[in-house]
């Protein structure tokens, strides 16, 4: 069992109310071997939200409160990413899962590339606090990419 980023499922719960649904993980839902869930929503965040993004460094950065997130109008996110974060860790626990693949980019989910927290789409090196939360417990995290490669399925989709 493993847990999966609500949008990838088709669960419209992205910051501006779509969703990234991938016909291969819909499949992976319903045969479940997936939990969908989104670590902003469980956060207390609304859909539609402001998108932000973290300054100041990546996931493990603010959980050590050396970064902040914040939205393209100066909404403190942090708090929310956190205990979302942190929901998604106990939930991982308590059902012993084998891992997460998680969207990539996002403050929340990303896993080895985060936007820079300039709003100009630039990338950086590093993950979102959810992945960085569940990797330092020792869970294996993949984004979708790098998990449908591995899975030998077309990787040729559109997320943000």
């Amino acid at each position: 069992m493993m847990i999966i980023s609500a949008c990838l499922c088709g669960i419209n719960c992205k910051y501006d109310g779509g969703n990234n649904l991938h016909p291969y993980f819909m499949e992976l839902l319903a045969i479940g071997e997936v939990i969908p869930m989104c670590p902003e929503q469980l956060g207390g965040l609304p859909t539609p939200r402001s998108a932000c993004e973290i300054h100041g460094g990546t996931g493990i950065d603010l959980l050590a409160g050396r970064a902040i997130a914040f939205s393209r109008q100066g909404e403190d996110f942090s708090m929310a990413l956190v205990k979302g974060a942190q929901e998604i860790l106990h939930i991982a626990a308590e059902i012993d899962i084998e891992g997460a693949i998680l969207q990539s980019r996002s403050p929340s989910c990303g896993c080895g590339l985060i936007y820079d927290g300039t709003f100009t789409h630039r990338l950086i090196a590093g993950d979102g606090v959810t992945t960085a939360l569940l990797k330092q417990h020792g869970f294996q995290v993949w984004n979708e990419q790098e998990y449908l490669r591995e899975k030998g399925v077309c990787t040729n989709i559109e997320s943000s």
